[in-house]
């Protein structure tokens, strides 16, 4: 089994990373391997509703050098996923808004897959981060993982993080919650339980 580990951050080894990094660490203790997907300072565009990833089938954005290409490869090979992120303004980075729009959109097939969402912030706007990162998710039939918390650790340097033990406490709970939910689905596969069959989508517009 393999966790993808997305830091959302430009600063590879920031406050964001050390959050993810401890989740690595206890998925590292029950034997189950993790990868990170860093943004850094790379150049993200924005999707620009050109629906050609919709027209042509492709799963991938017009793009075609873009980060979000590569985590959505990325994505379709983990058996799970930890996207974290930075609060700017009360929100997300603006990188892995970008590549979160496009690799959900663009992407798809990421049903079942286990995902968590994590936030770093020196002191206020969490909890609208957080669950902005989680709208990704429970749009795309993936079970959200949890903690004892909400997902977040404070700290305006990653020594401040460190400081940080409830945070930390919630980063391995929530390595501890996905580790479990991982192994109940393998075993559940191997018991014959299939996924859910899905209804063909019905589009409903407000508007006609």
């Amino acid at each position: 089994m393999n966790v993808l580990l997305v830091n959302g951050s430009p600063n590879e080894r920031g406050c964001t990373y050390t959050g993810l990094r401890e989740i690595a660490d206890e998925l590292q203790k029950q034997e189950i391997g993790s990868e990170f997907f860093q943004i850094g300072k790379r150049v993200v565009r924005g999707c620009i509703a050109c629906m050609n990833c919709q027209r042509t089938g492709s799963g991938h954005c017009i793009y075609k050098e873009d980060p979000s290409n590569e985590l959505i490869d990325k994505l379709h090979a983990a058996d799970a996923v930890v996207v974290g992120s930075p609060v700017y303004y009360a929100g997300i980075s603006g990188q892995v808004k970008c590549l979160l729009d496009k690799a959900f959109f663009a992407g798809k097939g990421f049903d079942y897959k286990p995902a968590a969402a994590i936030v770093s912030c020196r002191r206020g706007g969490a909890s609208a981060a957080f669950d902005q990162l989680n709208h990704y998710f429970t749009i795309s039939n993936m079970p959200v993982i949890s903690s004892q918390y909400w997902n977040q650790i404070h700290g305006y340097t990653p020594e401040d993080v460190q400081q940080d033990l409830e945070g930390l406490q919630t980063m391995r709970t929530l390595a501890r919650n996905m580790g479990w939910l991982l192994r109940c689905i393998t075993a559940g596969e191997q018991s014959g339980i299939s996924r859910p069959k899905q209804e063909p989508w019905v589009p409903t517009n407000f508007i006609r």
